[in-house]
């Protein structure tokens, strides 16, 4: 029982293969510089407790061309239609709108309202659409399955999710808060329940993904409630190369003080801001080795990002009425001890109290990392996106043959 799992992107696929019925991972891999002279696609296979990696060079014309060369990876002879015991694939859209917000089994109608939230996601969703149209293609006979990042958000109440525009923008334009990351937040608030041996259904969580791309979330009863980012991931916290939260004055002062256009301004935003705006370095383990050394916008930029990131716990656990747990996950929350630490100081009177030795233990577990009296537990939670995409699929497929 296997469940392939699919993110493309405008120039790469990203896969993983899953043995559903163990929940492990068979194979992964990447798939970059498509329609380049020279791509790479670099596949792990799995076998036991080893990772076996392969590298593979070459020219990739399209996107139908990678699926043959991740077919070959996958050690299939006649073609990756012919994965024994593929029982769906499961494809990552970022961005669903309105329109769904659950996993939906891939048809022509559900491809057009896919293609319809374009607007909201033009850099994202048509390479999303690319790999599902090639991929059904490639294999026709099992179920698609469409998961979409902004799906968990959609439980967000509408004083949350509204901006303070005309009405005219939302009913015309769609123009509201979506978040993003819901996969990541969906699966690390399940998985901290287990951790935590109560249900998530009684449970008030502060989700922090805190990765290149960053984002938190309010979930109370396994429902979120509100999330950082808004209409498109820009919004909130202060990420790797994106501002966050900014006063949207800025842009037209920028505008006239600097002749930028729009494009040039949007570019900014997304691409030389954040962490890499303060100090010219994204990388948080790179940023943490200079600020040691001595460098001042390197500690500068830790300290803003760490700032705005107590700012959204504070202003979340007031939202949900208490809090139960804060939750860290991805690249940086799962390993930069430092950032946790900065980022719960002075939250001792919500209850969130970090101990210094827990937080400086790492693993791939899952743990806790409060103090012994601190009210509120402190956890580091491995988010696995890719597993929780294959599980969706599977219980869509499942809804879909009861």
């Amino acid at each position: 029982m296997k469940v392939l799992v699919l993110n493309a992107g405008s120039s790469s696929i990203k896969y993983e293969l899953f043995d559903m019925s163990e929940r492990g991972a068979l194979a992964s891999g990447l798939l970059e510089r498509i329609g380049e002279q020279r791509a790479c696609l670099t596949h792990r296979l799995q076998e036991g407790a080893n990772t076996h990696a392969s590298v593979r060079e070459g020219k990739v014309d399209d996107h139908r061309e990678g699926f043959e060369w991740i077919a070959d990876a996958l050690g299939q002879s006649g073609g990756i239609a012919n994965l024994e015991g593929l029982i769906g694939v499961g494809h990552r859209v970022v961005h669903g709108g309105e329109d769904f917000k659950a996993p939906a089994i891939i048809d022509a109608e559900v491809i057009d309202r896919i293609r319809g939230q374009i607007p909201l996601a033009p850099l994202h969703n048509p390479a999303n659409l690319v790999g599902i149209e090639v991929a059904m293609a490639s294999m026709p006979n099992v179920p698609h399955v469409a998961v979409f990042d902004t799906a968990f958000h959609q439980s967000i109440p509408r004083h949350a999710y509204l901006y303070a525009l005309p009405y005219s923008l939302y009913e015309e334009h769609h123009v509201r808060r979506y978040g993003f990351h819901g996969t990541s937040h969906a699966f690390v608030a399940k998985r901290a329940a287990r951790l935590l041996g109560r249900p998530l259904e009684e449970l008030r969580l502060v989700i922090l993904h805190l990765g290149n791309g960053a984002s938190a979330a309010a979930v109370v009863n396994g429902r979120s409630i509100d999330t950082s980012m808004g209409m498109t991931p820009l919004e909130g916290l202060v990420m790797g190369t994106r501002s966050g939260d900014l006063d949207p004055a800025i842009i037209f002062f920028l505008s006239r003080a600097t002749g930028l256009g729009n494009d040039e301004l949007e570019s900014m935003l997304n691409r030389d801001s954040g962490l890499k705006g303060i100090s010219d370095q994204n990388d948080m383990r790179e940023l943490l080795r200079l600020a040691e050394s001595g460098d001042e916008r390197a500690k500068l930029a830790i300290e803003v990002y760490s700032y705005r990131i107590r700012k959204y716990i504070g202003a979340y656990v007031a939202a949900m009425g208490g809090v139960d747990a804060v939750v860290f996950t991805a690249g940086i929350g799962e390993n930069a001890g430092e950032i946790r630490a900065r980022a719960c100081s002075g939250l001792d009177a919500l209850g969130i109290r970090i101990d210094p030795k827990r937080n400086a233990t790492r693993g791939n577990e899952a743990r806790e990392i409060q103090t012994d009296d601190g009210k509120a537990k402190v956890l580091v939670v491995p988010t696995d996106e890719e597993l929780e995409i294959a599980e969706q699929t599977l219980d869509c497929i499942r809804r879909l043959s009861a």
